[in-house]
């Protein structure tokens, strides 16, 4: 574990930065940065990657990352950012809000897969960090729970989309409803499908 290589090198506080919902054509990209009390705490025993654990496991795993954390934060990335900007300078500014948002400076920042330009802290972007590093797990978990429980709120707001169910993401659903009942303010229109449904 990367973590146990810096512990050894005497760098006590590590943070962890992952982001939720890069893939999805609506609602807002959401990223997490955490720094964990002790990342060998049996308490994280069960923390992996988001994407390998089921929904009601991420929700018990979000307070559990909560409770033993010593400073984390969690940003949201509207559509019209992505649509102004572009999906990939979003996620990088993204992480590095998330980072600067932390109530505690880290010694060292590991993100998954994309260095983040411009930090003062030394930071290694990690290859399938979110399944080697546990800090890193642990923001996966913190940014894809608060995306999800956004998205079921939206869902509430527009009910004819099934956002509960696929989040946003593209589905044979979701393009349907768009079809039927218009594309919302929270569709990323710089995305290929809602641009041609727009055209």
């Amino acid at each position: 574990m990367i973590e146990q290589t810096l512990l050894q090198a005497g760098i006590r506080s590590i943070a962890g930065v992952d982001e939720a919902g890069r893939g999805p054509c609506a609602g807002p990209l959401v990223v997490a940065a955490v720094i964990l009390l002790d990342p060998f705490s049996p308490a994280l025993s069960q923390v992996k990657d988001s994407k390998e654990l089921t929904e009601s496991k991420r929700e018990e795993l979000f307070d559990v990352v909560l409770n033993n954390s010593s400073s984390y934060s969690i940003i949201e990335i509207s559509a019209d950012e992505i649509d102004q900007y572009g999906l990939h300078k979003c996620n990088i500014e993204g992480m590095r809000r998330a980072v600067n948002g932390l109530s505690q400076t880290p010694e060292y920042v590991l993100t998954d897969g994309y260095a983040i330009p411009g930090l003062t802290v030394p930071n290694l972007s990690v290859w399938k960090g979110d399944q080697v590093a546990i800090s890193i797990s642990a923001a996966s978990i913190l940014a894809k729970v608060y995306r999800d429980r956004i998205m079921i709120e939206l869902d509430k707001q527009y009910p004819n989309y099934g956002f509960a169910s696929h989040k946003g993401y593209i589905t044979a659903l979701h393009t349907d409803s768009i079809r039927k009942h218009g594309v919302l303010p929270i569709h990323r229109k710089s995305f290929s499908n809602i641009s041609a449904l727009l055209g």
